[in-house]
């Protein structure tokens, strides 16, 4: 098939022949070889362009890696940095903070020790107040103490004081007034140890009347009657005292008179009655009395039961004319005769006390001596301590 070849600048075609076919081709691979060359060179320029376009997209991709890569890391530097600034600004504020907790506890500390000190130096005022109120208190307690001693020791003498003049009284005490004083305490102290219900009056010195008056009472607190004593401590005895003491009886409305006496009547050994006064001594006074009693009780009773049958003298005298009196006042004889012994060897034996206690009152005085240089020694002053009352009376003791 015949290949027609169009003239490019005039269009005009015509077949070619074998010349112009080998000029043509030769053209064509002229300018094929030119195309491909420039197509080459094209490629070539393209593909040094790529390469430079890769080579300069692949320096710019690695350029942006490196890049994001050296910004990441910096970012990670920086945040580390930012980081390790934190931790740091975090450890430098803890480490303030301990500083100024430490500083803290150093100022709690000064201010603790302050204050303990402070508290050590209120206690240490506080227990030299004490110290001083105490020694105060002692040096007080020692001037006290003193004047204590010294009070006591005054009152010791004034104890042997009255003690010697007691004793001195007793020592000379040889009047039968004295004596008998004495025996009317006793009779006294002996009738309300005894008979505790009853009244005991005593009859005051310089008075008209007995010296005791015993009210007598029953169970029931009922006021029975009364009985006189006159107490007499002498060495004879006197019709007198019977005559005198039945007034008083009959002056103060008794019912029995007793005469309480040391010497009995030459015609009596013990006691018993004599002219309607009953007579004994001291030794045999509270059986009497306990008898007399006993009958003062029952004449009441029998008077308030037989009232109308006579006067109580009467029944008295009834009852103490008795055989039941008789038996009863046998049987207290017998049990206070030997009671008479034992009196009669107390009495020996106070006459022997009243001598020791004559060498005791010596020996009183000299230890009043004693104690009287022994309070001059502490006050350094004369004591005016005379244990006799007046300095010119001294006890003289034979």
């Amino acid at each position: 098939m015949p290949t027609e070849i169009k003239c490019p600048n005039c269009g005009h075609q015509f077949e070619p022949n074998d010349a112009i076919r080998e000029e043509v081709e030769k053209e064509l691979r002229s300018k094929a070889a030119d195309w491909q060359k420039k197509k080459n060179e094209e490629f070539q320029h393209k593909m040094e362009e790529e390469k430079k376009r890769l080579q300069q997209s692949l320096e710019e991709n690695i350029r942006k890696n490196i890049a994001a890569d050296f910004e990441n890391k910096l970012k990670m530097l920086e945040q580390n940095n930012k980081d390790n600034e934190e931790k740091l600004k975090q450890a430098r504020q803890q480490q303030l903070d301990f500083l100024r907790k430490e500083q803290e506890l150093i100022n709690k500390e000064a201010e603790l020790e302050l204050s303990v000190q402070k508290k050590l130096q209120e206690e240490r005022e506080k227990l030299s107040i004490e110290i001083r109120k105490l020694e105060e208190q002692r040096n007080a307690a020692k001037e006290t103490e003193f004047q204590l001693r010294l009070k006591e020791m005054e009152e010791k003498l004034e104890a042997q004081r009255k003690l010697a003049e007691e004793m001195r009284r007793k020592a000379e005490q040889g009047s039968m007034q004295s004596q008998g004083e004495v025996q009317e305490l006793l009779l006294e102290e002996m009738l309300r140890t005894a008979f505790p219900f009853d009244l005991i009056a005593e009859v005051g010195k310089g008075v008209r009347g007995a010296d005791c008056i015993q009210t007598v009472r029953n169970s029931f607190g009922q006021e029975c009657g009364k009985i006189i004593f006159e107490s007499k401590r002498t060495k004879d005895f006197s019709n007198d005292w019977i005559e005198k003491l039945k007034a008083d009886m009959r002056s103060q409305g008794a019912d029995v008179a007793v005469i309480i006496t040391q010497a009995l009547p030459k015609d009596m050994t013990n006691f018993g009655e004599k002219e309607g006064v009953w007579i004994c001594s001291f030794a045999e006074a509270k059986a009497v009395v306990h008898m007399l009693r006993d009958a003062v009780i029952k004449i009441f009773n029998a008077s308030k039961s037989q009232e109308n049958r006579g006067d109580k003298m009467h029944l008295l005298y009834g009852y103490l004319t008795s055989r039941e009196f008789a038996e009863q006042w046998q049987a207290i004889r017998e049990g206070f005769m030997s009671m008479k012994l034992s009196i009669q060897k107390e009495r020996d034996a106070m006459e022997k006390l009243w001598k020791q206690r004559e060498k005791q009152l010596e020996k009183v005085l000299l230890n009043a001596a004693h104690v009287r240089g022994s309070i001059e020694g502490i006050s350094g002053t004369d004591v005016d301590l005379n244990l006799l009352g007046d300095g010119n009376d001294d006890l003289q003791l034979d």
